[in-house]
């Protein structure tokens, strides 16, 4: 018999003030497949949980901020030759309440929009990342890596050249 299917739902949240957004520079965590890159914050499903339900979470667990709004603005399908696929809900804030905190996954850092493609970035991220600046509706993205090179990508079903 087969080994049944397993993916991992995971969040990922930019919250923006002033033209820039908090990104999480990860450096702190042992064994991570993003050590020393830069991410918006965010983490794994809890059984039970919707993806606001995490995405309000872990955007209190890793900055101590309580979010006030939000947007779900798309869904990124990461297939990978070395990691079980993950389904990434994506989204954007822009109010909360709270302070910022230390994180014991790296260090929080607010970051124009126009300086993150200088950043050590995944090569999918810069295409989602120019989505969230388009503004656009909802966008399903699909990226297939091998190893840490993206091979393709595919929005809302059509091939991207990366």
């Amino acid at each position: 018999m087969a080994e049944p299917f397993r993916a991992i739902n995971s969040t990922l949240i930019y919250i923006e003030r002033d033209g820039k957004y908090l990104m999480l520079h990860r450096t702190r965590k042992e064994n991570d497949m993003n050590h020393d890159k830069w991410l918006g914050v965010g983490g794994k499903f809890e059984d039970g949980e919707s993806p606001e339900d995490c995405a309000l979470r872990e955007t209190k667990e890793e900055t101590g901020l309580t979010l006030t709004s939000w947007q779900y603005r798309g869904i990124v399908t990461f297939v990978s030759d070395r990691w079980e696929t993950e389904y990434m809900h994506l989204f954007t804030a822009d109010r909360w309440t709270g302070a910022i905190r230390d994180c014991d996954e790296g260090e929080l850092a607010w970051i124009a929009k126009e300086d993150l493609l200088a950043l050590p970035l995944w090569e999918g991220d810069k295409l989602f990342l120019r989505l969230l600046d388009e503004g656009g509706p909802f966008f399903s993205l699909k990226l297939r890596y091998e190893g840490e090179h993206l091979r393709e990508a595919v929005l809302n079903g059509k091939r991207l050249q990366p």
